[in-house]
């Protein structure tokens, strides 16, 4: 469970008032203008941002003062997921040791990651010999390996074409509902929202909403931020 109460972020000009209750196996998109706090929201929930007032917990634990590193998340970018002097395996290896130093348990692990985002056959390519999709797929399975209940998607497709991308998020919505997962992913694009998520959490005017169904969002009337945010789009 994520559970943000009275949450406030100042930084210069910009604030954001955050209380948020998101349920454990929940896929919530986050829409919202450019410039709203989209990526920000995340990078308070991974540990990279700290509220300056209010709580944060993840499953039940108070995250005041907890490092990035000891939290239950997982995080991927749009770029710079995968590092270049490492082969595929490694990269992934890193999710369960820095050193690289592995049982064969641990190797297994990664072996069967590999796998199941379909990169066996790229184990020990570098990542400059790959796509930039089959780079995103390293990054999940490096997820995989990492096995945090919580996933941060900060628009990691946005750069593939759409076939691929729709690719992807079937690939995030199958690896959710087996294992688990609270997937909250950060896109521009509504679509993606409605063809993966099962809630939205809106970001307009310094606030964020709590969760509502996709089915909800979509369909609400009379709602100016989000009439102006969608546009012609509906």
């Amino acid at each position: 469970m994520l559970l943000i109460e009275n949450g406030q972020f100042n930084r210069r000009h910009f604030s954001l008032a955050i209380d948020l209750h998101v349920k454990p196996d929940c896929f919530c998109a986050v829409l919202g203008g450019s410039g709203s706090g989209k990526s920000t929201l995340l990078s308070i929930i991974a540990g990279f941002e700290t509220l300056g007032s209010g709580t944060l917990h993840l499953d039940g634990a108070d995250m005041q003062g907890v490092a990035p590193s000891a939290r239950p998340v997982s995080m991927i970018f749009q770029d710079h997921n995968v590092f270049a002097h490492l082969n595929v395996h490694d990269n992934v290896a890193l999710g369960i040791s820095p050193s690289l130093r592995l049982t064969e348990e641990e190797d297994a692990t990664v072996c069967e990651a590999l796998a199941r985002v379909g990169l066996s056959h790229h184990m020990l390519r570098m990542p400059g010999a790959i796509s930039g999709g089959e780079r995103q797929r390293v990054a999940v399975a490096r997820v995989l390996v990492r096995k945090r209940k919580i996933l941060l998607l900060d628009e990691p497709f946005a750069a593939l074409d759409p076939g691929l991308r729709h690719e992807m998020l079937d690939l995030i919505k199958d690896l959710r509902r087996e294992n688990g997962l609270m997937v909250i992913l950060v896109t521009h694009q509504p679509d993606e929202a409605q063809r993966a998520a099962d809630h939205i959490i809106f970001l307009a005017n310094g606030l964020v909403r709590e969760p509502v169904s996709v089915e909800t969002f979509f369909q609400m009337q009379g709602d100016k931020a989000i009439e102006t945010y969608l546009g012609k789009w509906r």
